[in-house]
């Protein structure tokens, strides 16, 4: 293993050892979160929280997002939260204890941050709370300038941590639930349809699925049913009143108290899910509800017994329907599941466990539930839907620009077209993907991602930039088949940039400047060496790792637009100026990103780009006319700088230019008109 390797490995270890700092309720805290607050109890439970007492009354909870739930940033380091909530379900402050947001350490400064974060106070969080990018209407937070990502992740944090700790101490949220339910609506359905809509859901085993499951030979024959048990919350008229007939579904309406759900069970086969244990403990003890971090123990005092179902529904040997009291904290309009005990023949084994999920379905739910229920569904779904616009042009151009990667033979024979096609490209890329969708990769993405792979790998926080993702993935792909070039020369908006600065400076009639080739190639190093540095420092020292990577002008002029302290602007218009006449002068010999990727692209699968055996040799005018110096003198291109410009194809097609093309061409016109004739002649006819 190589050596740069082992070292990487080993400081790898060293940061996923090093030991976390965990925040505590000290007075400070307990006055920004929890105002009201006098003093606190012990953090304790599942999820852990704190009760805020004012004397000997209880206020709420004090908790900690991580604690909780494990928030993480986008940087895949963690973030912690400190959140007061109250009785009623409504946060009373909130503190931000640590992060370690790439986006935040240089260019935001704090103070933004702490003020997002203290704008959550008195929101209820059973209600829906999007972040709003730019104006924030009624129902909205403003979300931090420049960092639309970590701001919507910190929203989660709050609101998800304080949601698990209300369910689990059945604050807040059951009165919410009730509330939401559509108990009235009701339409005829049989049973079929209330289990195609998944109102009411299956867990069907037999023998063979109980023995596998068990570890042992089936107690009974393997294609014997062991029990067929169907799940319903009768609660709702749609659903209730179909399956218990009018007649039982009106004697439980009228018996229920606010706040409180129906469950209904019913089975056949030769299990039964109620057992007799109840008889003695008052509890069912094979049957359980788990929802989040809560389980909910089944009691006698929650059964009422039903004989059948109401007319035209299936006959079932076993029926129970449970009366959930509020109590319990049982959000009926949230996921749960259904789970099953078998205990095993031989004690030794243990019991084995089979769970059923259910999801009331949409159409049982007010129209403030349903917002909340999308609320509710993963962040990223939602960021897709709101930014569909921008997914689809920038599927559009990266469509168009694999065609145009697939046809760059054809293309290249005509170079007059193609380079218009190029230049409209560029101008997109600096314009839409840089300036208006803010879509620039970075060499924090990819520390992002390393550090992704070491804390817990987690999609939905890559999700969270649908064009950042579209385009990450767009480049994985193609450093497969073309290398990192594609990239550097198509998707980048700071190369765009460079190389419409060069094509100024041509027109301004500034010299151009090209470095001997021995020079280019020592300098061509130092972004390996700034790459290298900087994931080094990211695996513990995650601060100065984003300091050295404010190598890179990306944030200054993308993200945060020139919006920064003058040295960084300083430094991308000298950048910019040295492009008008060094082209992409920081493409080659600084930018960081462009050696990050330069490494994988070793494992490209196809060499596309077209050679002779006269390049190198006899000619060097490829090598000559490359942008970024990425042909060596003896004709071979190196796929490292390559920025996949086509230049070199365009040269291999051009029969003015290219040599043993000329030659080829002078061969056929010394020949004369005549030449082909008189060769025909000098062939012998055909004998018949």
């Amino acid at each position: 293993m190589p050596r740069w390797i082992r070292l990487l490995l080993v400081l790898a270890a060293v940061a996923m050892a090093a030991p976390a700092a965990w925040a505590q309720v000290d007075a400070e805290t307990l006055a920004e979160v929890f105002p009201a607050a006098r003093r606190i109890g012990p953090i304790e439970g599942n999820p852990p929280a704190a009760i805020a007492y004012d004397g000997e009354r209880a206020l709420g909870f004090v908790l900690f997002s991580h604690a909780v739930i494990g928030s993480l940033g986008y940087s895949g380091k963690p973030i912690d939260i400190a959140v007061g909530l109250t009785q009623d379900g409504r946060i009373a402050g909130a503190r931000l204890m640590r992060h370690q947001e790439p986006i935040l350490v240089l260019g935001i400064g704090e103070a933004a941050l702490h003020r997002f974060v203290a704008e959550h106070r008195g929101l209820d969080i059973r209600a829906p709370v999007a972040v709003a990018a730019v104006v924030s209407p009624a129902g909205k937070i403003d979300a931090i300038a420049g960092a639309t990502v970590s701001s919507l992740l910190l929203r989660e944090a709050i609101l998800r941590s304080a949601r698990a700790v209300a369910r689990s101490r059945g604050i807040g949220t059951t009165p919410a639930a009730a509330g939401a339910i559509d108990l009235d609506r009701f339409e005829v359905r049989d049973w079929d349809a209330l289990r195609e809509e998944g109102a009411v859901v299956q867990l069907r085993l037999t023998g063979a699925d109980v023995a596998r499951r068990r570890g042992e030979d089936p107690a009974v024959p393997a294609e014997i049913l062991f029990v067929d048990l169907h799940a319903a919350l009768a609660t709702p008229a749609g659903i209730g009143r179909n399956l218990l007939g009018d007649r039982q579904f009106n004697d439980l309406v009228g018996r229920l108290a606010d706040g409180e759900q129906a469950l209904l069970l019913a089975a056949n086969g030769l299990y039964s899910f109620k057992g007799s244990g109840f008889v003695r403990s008052g509890r069912f003890d094979r049957i359980r509800l788990v929802q989040g971090e809560r389980t909910i123990t089944l009691e006698t005092s929650m059964h009422r017994r039903l004989e059948s179902l109401g007319p035209g529904m299936p006959a079932f040997r076993e029926i129970g329907l449970f009366v959930l009291p509020a109590a319990a904290g049982f959000d009926a309009t949230a996921p749960w599941s259904l789970e099953l005990v078998v205990d095993a023949a031989d004690p030794q084994r243990g019991p084995a466990v089979f769970a059923r999920g259910y999801t009331l379905p949409a159409r049982f739910l007010r129209a403030g539930a349903r917002a909340a229920e999308e609320e509710g569904s993963a962040l990223w779904e939602r960021v897709w839907q709101e930014r569909m616009g921008r997914v689809v042009v920038c599927l559009a151009a990266l469509a168009s620009l694999t065609l145009l990667l697939f046809a760059q033979d054809r293309l290249a024979k005509f170079p007059v077209s193609y380079k218009r096609i190029r230049l409209a490209f560029l101008v997109f890329t600096l314009g839409w993907l840089g300036l208006y969708a803010t879509a620039q990769l970075s060499v924090v993405n990819i520390l992002t991602f390393a550090q992704a792979l070491l804390t817990g790998f987690r999609w939905d926080f890559f999700l969270l930039e649908p064009v950042i993702f579209l385009l990450w993935g767009f480049v994985a792909v193609a450093l497969l088949f073309w290398g990192r070039g594609v990239f550097c020369g198509w998707l980048c908006p700071f190369g765009a940039l460079q190389d419409l600065a060069f094509r100024v400076g041509r027109w301004l009639k500034l010299p151009a400047l090209r470095l001997p080739f021995v020079v280019h190639e020592r300098l061509a190093a130092l972004k390996y060496v700034g790459f290298l540095a900087i994931f080094a420092l990211s695996l513990n020292f995650t601060a100065q790792a984003l300091a050295v990577a404010e190598i890179e002008p990306f944030k200054t002029t993308f993200a945060l637009r020139f919006a920064r302290p003058w040295p960084f602007i300083v430094y991308v218009v000298l950048l910019v100026a040295a492009g008008l006449v060094l082209e992409r002068g920081f493409c080659r010999y600084l930018c960081p990103l462009g050696a990050g990727l330069a490494i994988p692209a070793r494992l490209r699968l196809f060499e596309w780009l077209k050679r002779k055996k006269q390049c190198g040799t006899e000619c060097q005018i490829c090598a000559s006319r490359c942008p970024v110096q990425a042909i060596h003198p003896d004709g071979r291109i190196n796929p490292n700088e390559c920025i996949y410009c086509l230049n070199c194809q365009l040269l291999y097609y051009d029969a003015t230019t290219c040599p043993p093309l000329i030659a080829r061409r002078q061969r056929r016109e010394a020949r004369g008109p005549g030449a082909a004739a008189a060769a025909a002649a000098r062939v012998p006819a055909a004998q018949p």
